[in-house]
Parts: C-alpha cells; sequence; structure tokens
C-alpha cells in the first residue's frame, strides 16, 4: 500500500532539520519511501494507491511520550492540590479498587487520547501490564511497556515484589511483537531495596530491554539517601550498575553536577516531565545543562493522576513557559528544539533512532500532520512556533503509526470515542465508591 501526502510543510526533525515547504512524503506499508519538495507539475509526483492533500498543513514524525501511566485515567481530577497524594490515597486506592479489567479498558481510552493528540509512541509504568499491551495492541499504538516492581503489596501481586515474576512472564510473552516492546519497570530508586534494583537490572540484561524508573524526582528521596547511603539518587544508582544506555530515568529533577555527568558519562537517558513536575511543586529539572553536557532527553506527560493530559502540545507549551522563566531568558529553547525533544529526542532516549523519530526514507511510517485552517492556527508564520504556541490536541487531522492510519478527519480510526469513554466508565463504578472515602 502506498500512500502519498502532499502540499504540506514537512518538518523533518532529522539532524539537518530540513523544512519542505510546501513538500510531499510517500509511505509504502510500513515504512517512509520518498518524500521532496513540490513539484512545478503534479503529475511529476510519484504514484500511490491513496494521496492526500494536507492543505498546507504541517507533517511532523509522531510524538513520543517517554513515561507515562496509561491506565490512571480513572484517578484524573482526584485530589489535584492534595500534599502526599502518594501515600496518602493513590497507592491505597490502587490496591482497593484498581482491577484488571479497569486497566485494560483505561488503556484502551488513555491509548486514544494520545492517538488524537498525535502520540503514536509511549513509554508505561503500570500494573497488569500484559492487559495494557493488549489494548494497545487493539488501538494500533507502538508501546515500551514494563510491568511495576514495587517492595509492597499491589493490585496486580499481593506479595511484595511480586512484579519482578511478573515482569518476567510479561517479556517472554510480548518480545518479538512489531510494535511492543516490554521493558523491565522497578517504580523507584527509595521504593525498591538494593538487591531487587539489581535484579531487575539483570531481567533486562537476560532480554535486552530497556530499563526505566523514577529518579531524584521527591524533596524525602533525596534526604533518604542522603541519611542512609550519604549519596545522591544518582550516585546510589552509579553505585549498583543500573546507570548505563538501558535505563531511562523519570523525573530527574534534583540533580548535582556531579549527577549530571554520571547520567552523560554513562550512557543514561532521560524523561523530562514539565507538566506533573510542575504542577506537584516539586520542581523543574536542569534540561539546559543535562542536554548541554550531551545527556539524551525526552518529554513525558507522566500518567493523568500527575498531569491530568497525555497531550504532548500541553507539555511544549508549559516547558517553553517553565525554562525561559527559570533562566530568565526569552531566547532559550527555541520551539524548534522543542519540538525536536518530543520527537527526535524521545527517540534518542528510547534507543529507537534508528526507526521513529523523524521522517526519513527508510524509517517508520510514523507521523502526524497538524491542520492549520482552525482559528488558533492562523496566521502560521513559523511552524514550530505554531506547534508549541498555539497548537493543542484537537488539531491533529490524522495520526499515522506503522504506516496504518490511526486518526483521520481527528477521529479514531480503530475504536469511537464514545464507546471507550462508556466502555471505562462501566467498569469504574467500584473505583468510584472507594475514592469517595479518600
Amino acid at each position: 500500500m502506498k500512500r502519498l501526502i502532499q502540499n504540506a510543510r514537512i518538518l523533518t526533525m532529522d539532524a539537518q532539520m530540513r523544512a519542505l515547504d510546501p513538500g510531499w512524503i510517500l509511505l509504502e506499508d510500513d515504512r517512509i519511501r520518498d518524500l521532496g519538495e513540490m513539484p512545478g507539475d503534479p503529475a511529476a509526483l510519484p504514484p500511490a494507491d491513496e494521496s492526500i492533500d494536507a492543505e498546507r498543513g504541517i507533517v511532523l514524525p509522531g510524538l513520543i511520550n517517554t513515561h507515562c501511566h496509561v491506565s490512571m485515567m480513572p484517578f484524573r481530577g482526584l485530589g489535584d492540590d492534595c500534599p502526599d497524594r502518594l501515600r496518602r490515597f493513590l497507592f491505597p486506592l490502587e490496591n482497593e479498587a484498581m482491577t484488571e479489567e479497569l486497566v485494560y479498558r483505561a488503556a484502551r481510552y488513555g491509548t486514544g487520547e494520545m492517538l488524537l493528540a498525535g502520540v503514536t509512541t509511549f513509554v508505561d509504568m503500570y500494573y497488569f501490564e500484559h492487559q495494557v499491551a493488549r489494548a494497545c495492541d487493539e488501538m494500533g499504538m507502538r508501546g515500551i511497556l514494563g510491568e511495576t516492581v514495587i517492595g509492597q503489596p499491589t493490585c496486580d501481586s499481593r506479595t511484595p515484589y511480586g512484579g519482578l515474576a511478573l515482569a518476567e512472564r510479561f517479556v517472554k510473552e510480548w518480545k518479538g511483537h512489531p510494535r511492543i516492546r516490554p521493558a523491565v519497570a522497578p517504580h523507584a530508586t527509595n521504593t525498591n531495596s538494593p538487591e531487587m534494583l539489581k535484579k531487575a537490572k539483570r531481567l533486562a540484561d537476560e532480554y535486552d530491554t530497556l530499563l526505566t524508573l523514577h529518579a531524584s524526582e521527591m524533596d524525602y528521596e533525596l534526604a533518604y539517601f542522603r541519611e542512609n547511603f550519604g549519596k545522591t539518587p544518582v550516585e546510589f544508582l552509579k553505585a549498583l550498575d543500573l546507570l548505563g544506555p538501558r535505563l531511562l530515568a523519570a523525573h530527574c529533577i534534583h540533580l548535582t553536577g556531579d549527577d549530571i555527568r554520571l547520567l552523560a558519562g554513562s550512557g543514561t537517558a532521560v524523561s523530562h516531565c514539565i507538566g506533573s513536575n510542575t504542577k506537584a511543586g516539586k520542581g523543574v529539572a536542569p534540561v539546559k545543562a543535562l542536554l548541554l553536557a550531551g545527556v539524551k532527553t525526552g518529554l513525558g506527560t507522566d500518567g493523568a493522576s500527575s498531569g491530568n493530559t497525555l497531550d504532548l502540545f500541553t507539555q511544549f507549551r508549559l516547558f517553553a513557559s517553565f525554562h525561559k522563566t527559570k533562566n530568565r531568558d526569552r531566547s532559550l529553547f527555541p520551539a524548534s528544539e522543542i519540538v525536536a525533544l518530543g520527537t527526535k529526542g524521545g527517540a534518542q532516549a528510547l534507543g529507537m533512532e534508528r526507526e521513529i523519530g523523524s521522517l526519513e526514507p527508510g524509517k517508520k511510517a510514523d507521523l502526524i500532520l497538524v491542520e492549520t485552517k482552525s482559528m488558533n492556527m492562523f496566521p502560521c508564520y513559523d511552524p514550530y512556533s505554531a506547534l508549541v504556541y498555539s497548537a493543542n490536541a484537537s488539531n491533529v487531522e490524522m495520526t499515522v503509526a506503522d504506516g496504518e492510519i490511526l486518526v483521520r478527519d481527528k477521529k479514531l480510526v480503530r475504536a469511537q470515542e464514545g464507546k471507550l469513554r462508556a466502555q471505562m466508565e462501566e467498569e469504574m463504578g467500584a473505583f468510584v465508591r472507594a475514592a469517595a472515602k479518600y
């Protein structure tokens, strides 16, 4: 199947940051076949089974969400301004009311939300992760999915650290899938014992998967490691031999200069979640210093309980506002650099830059079309600025993952939005009743 998208403002996000305006791109099955500038004679365009007129919309690589808990959709809006939500009611409510079926239905709903917002790849950490994989497969997304390993009873394991055995089973079941890559996901530096963190690393090494965890996120996390080990969380991970190209560390808000050098020297990648971090008042990660040091960095939304949205356009705007303000520099992080973090930066953080993250012949056909016809998108002098400062999820006209159109004319192709909501809501009864207590 060949699809030609023409008359577009194409942001390739390649090493030269080439923009084709107007341009065309040819997809063949699940790969990008070719792309170029529009010829004077439309007859000179390559032949295709389907031709799509982008009407001067912006075509760019599919967005990459490098940190998410997609099945936490039922938590959206609960206790938004409550201090210490994690231990006061998120953990208890998960154990009391999060079921395998609710994880599945919430994952379908959440992946639908991401596709409508132009996200084609996401990294997930949660429970009953085989149900997240099932939903992801049904919705057509590309997912790097990890079963949570944590030192306490959970909704899918009444035994602390039971997630490690579940993680191995999950990896065996899904490894080799064309779009779903299993990962190993120890929850955090301070919610796993040193021995369990090393076991999780050995499991990831054995099966050659991504290893991801929360790190340097909480004030009390830093105090715990300082008082008990005389180290920062990053130094602690270094001592355990967890740092390295396999590790994707989420948040990394509180970093010293030595921490940044350790991350850079080891090839460890970072997922920056500006929306959830600032909403919780935790701080702004030193992304400028990370990038200057050469640390591969992508953007993440976190779960809907923390950031309320799985939409990277929101992260683009928040990223610009907070980092410019923190550094008191309006010129810092031009819009093109922010879009790069949400595309090729995410691909580099996942070690997938040869497959996704930019529009180049031979790479996977993961791309989105953002229309510029809506009132909020006119005039469009600079497509990068339009994406960061003007656009929102409702401007995504089309989403393509692995060569398949999953959103067309702003509607999901594989599912109906209303049905996804009804199915999740139907399963939320016990959850809503339990939430009332908290």
